[in-house]
């Protein structure tokens, strides 16, 4: 029976919990949206209920007869929890991206029919000339409520700031003078990312902040600064924590690493990264939901909306660059159990790590104006593969800085992966970019310091964020004292070090070339390509990387543990059909490096060294060619193949691979000069980190 209470009600038929009550502040945000048709900021932890404001929102304001609501969040795979409960509640949601079912088409004849109560999408999608033109005007036509949710990626101050977020900017700029209600929704947003998300949001802000500390959260950090050691952490660690949970590492290659070594060590765990098909990673985390698997091995990739109550416990492998997203991603831990672990393991890789994600967040001065520039020369539009020719930056860092170009108008995307440029004037922001790269410096040293901080970390964190109620917690180490050194078993880290050493990577060469006069990309005759190959090890990286390094840089000669290393990955690899001769990449600045390393492996195996490949001509490094237009011109005329060439199969060695471009010349000239098939291999890889 319907209580005295409708809005009341509303929520317990939402959340499907006959004894839900408000939490402080929900009801409030409500009113103002609702009777008020306010702008509101609601910074609120996660758990707090910030779907419910927007969903009960979207559901009195229906009632009232205005249009529906249009959610913008970058979370469309972690939502369906929440779309479930908004259907509890009455709510028809259709989300709009590449996985769903609904056209842009059969939304707009829903639109029309009145059948939409609420609109699901990413903010990419606003960039989308069909979205744009068929949903948007009738959106405008009867605006209900518009919610932008992680709303600090807004703000370029934030630790997880998205170009695509800036589109949101117009769309609020084009209501201005309306009434339409506006919510912005994030759980972790200091001072500074809240007064920036208020400019953009508009005047007049009402904003709603409650206290973020989590109790019953116990925090502890420990320095572990070898990966072999913190290996053996988990090991003896993991099984002996409640429940299950989520361990963060900052590479792909690192979680692939600790998820096997853990499922070797008798854990049921999985993997979760960007690299992974969505199946794999819905399945994943609908394992991890039920508690079938003891933890989820993941990247930031199981970012922001993750939602699972009776999370036991999150562990850090290596430590994030921000204590802001550190608390983000811990704070997940046990929001419905009375105690959770919280645990941030430092190893001697993480300020590199955190370096590379800095240094990269933002392109260059000159890489920005050079892509203009290039665009100002096309009288046409022009995929970003013709650009490349012009501008000296990997693909993937391309397409960022073309985004950002579209984003501020200065670029137009045409014909689906093509970019015309517009009348647009184009200043480089470098004051603001030198503003916000010293800040996240800032936030790199908070990090460090939260490692070494005496006092109480949940403290700690929660000034950093601004928190007005921040107190000790009395569970983390530091307020227990419990801070011991760890005592790990020799015999267990000496294992987690040969497994790093024994993960080979597998070793793939180019398949096509880059064509000047179309601007295109055409494919390699596959008579004359490479077959797949095999890498020893990660440049500098945990096992064999640190010993290539010393090596090559400086030592002059490679370790005999490398040689050894090397012929057992040979051996165990079996490359079908089996060599029958060994030759090697050389090098004018390395002559005797490479050539010597390989006549050994050669000699291991049984097999003649033929060095059949000159170097004509010295190049720039490899390594300062950041696309794979400007590595094929470097690498183009640079050797040869002198004398006469076996017939057979042959092991072609380098110490180090960057772009396999190098790789993929030489196995082409020497198959034109009569060589079988060509098996490249490696010492290590120094190609940019995956992440």
């Amino acid at each position: 029976m319907a209580g005295d209470d409708p809005l009341l009600d509303a929520l317990r038929k939402l959340t499907g919990r006959a004894d839900a009550s408000f939490r402080d502040g929900q009801r409030e945000a409500i009113s103002a949206l609702v009777d008020d048709r306010s702008r509101v900021l609601v910074v609120q932890r996660t758990g707090w209920g910030k779907s419910a404001v927007y969903f009960l929102t979207t559901h009195l304001l229906r009632e009232q007869g205005f249009g529906p609501t249009l959610l913008i969040s970058p979370l469309l795979a972690l939502m369906r929890n929440q779309i479930d409960a908004a259907t509890r509640l009455g709510l028809r949601c259709e989300t709009i991206n590449s996985a769903s079912a609904t056209t842009v088409h059969e939304l707009e004849g829903q639109l029309r029919a009145d059948e939409v109560d609420l609109i699901l999408i990413s903010p990419e999608r606003l960039a989308n000339p069909q979205f744009a033109e068929k949903i948007m005007p009738l959106v405008g036509e009867r605006p209900g409520l518009i919610v932008i949710d992680e709303v600090h990626c807004i703000s370029d101050w934030g630790h997880d700031f998205r170009p695509d977020y800036r589109r949101i900017g117009r769309l609020l700029d084009k209501l201005a003078g309306t009434s339409v209600p506006i919510l912005g929704c994030t759980a972790t947003a200091n001072d500074r990312v809240v007064a920036d998300v208020a400019v953009q949001l508009g005047a007049e802000l009402t904003t709603f902040r409650g206290p973020l500390r989590r109790d019953g959260l116990a925090l502890s950090a420990h320095a572990l600064d070898r990966p072999a050691e913190r290996l053996a952490w988990l090991t003896e660690t993991v099984p002996t924590l409640e429940g299950s949970g989520i361990v963060y590492c900052l590479t792909i290659r690192d979680v692939d690493n600790v998820t096997d070594w853990l499922r070797s060590q008798g854990l049921n765990v999985e993997s979760y990264h960007g690299g992974l098909p969505n199946e794999e990673r819905l399945a994943a985390e609908a394992k991890l939901q039920r508690n079938e698997i003891k933890a989820l091995v993941a990247t930031t990739a199981l970012g922001m909306g993750y939602d699972k109550p009776d999370l036991g416990f999150v562990i850090h492998f290596q430590s994030p660059g921000s204590p802001v997203a550190y608390y983000q991603q811990v704070g997940r831990a046990g929001r419905a159990l009375e105690r959770s672990e919280g645990v941030l393991l430092r190893g001697l890789e993480d300020a590199a790590i955190q370096d590379y994600f800095i240094e990269n967040a933002f392109a260059a001065e000159h890489l920005v104006n050079d892509l203009v520039e290039a665009y100002d020369r096309f009288d046409e539009p022009a995929t970003l593969i013709r650009a490349q020719q012009y501008v000296n930056v990997s693909i993937g860092r391309l397409e960022m800085v073309a985004k950002q170009l579209d984003v501020d108008g200065v670029l137009e995307r045409v014909d689906g992966s093509k970019y015309i440029r517009t009348a647009e004037p184009w200043e480089y922001p470098a004051k603001r970019i030198d503003e916000v790269t010293a800040a996240r410096r800032r936030e790199q040293q908070s990090m460090l310091d939260y490692f070494h901080t005496d006092t109480c970390r949940m403290r700690y964190i929660a000034d950093l964020l601004d928190d007005p109620d921040a107190s000790d917690c009395g569970i983390c180490d530091n307020c227990t004292g419990n801070t011991a050194a760890i005592d790990l078993p020799t015999d267990l880290v000496a294992a987690a070090e040969r497994f790093l050493r024994k993960r080979p990577i597998e070793l793939t060469t180019k398949k096509q070339v880059y064509d000047p006069s179309s601007g295109s990309r055409r494919n390699f005759p596959k008579e004359e390509r490479a077959e797949d190959g095999r890498v020893l090890a990660i440049w500098g990286d945990a096992g064999w990387g640190q010993l290539v390094r010393q090596g090559k840089l400086d030592d002059g000669v490679f370790d005999e543990r490398l040689l050894d290393a090397f012929v057992e990955m040979i051996e165990e690899w079996r490359p079908n059909p089996t060599p029958t001769w060994v030759t090697s990449v050389p090098s004018l600045r390395y002559p005797t490096l490479v050539p010597d390393f390989a006549a050994a492996v050669a000699e291991r195996l049984g097999l003649p060294f033929v060095p059949v490949v000159t170097k004509v001509e010295e190049r720039p490094p490899q390594f300062e060619q950041q696309n794979s237009v400007h590595q094929q011109i470097n690498i183009d005329g640079a050797f040869a193949v002198e004398g006469p060439v076996d017939g057979g199969p042959v092991l072609l060695v380098d110490d180090i691979v960057d772009s396999s471009w190098t790789m993929t010349d030489i196995a082409r000239r020497l198959r034109r000069a009569g060589s079988g098939p060509v098996f490249p291999a490696a010492l290590a890889s120094s190609s940019k980190r995956e992440s």
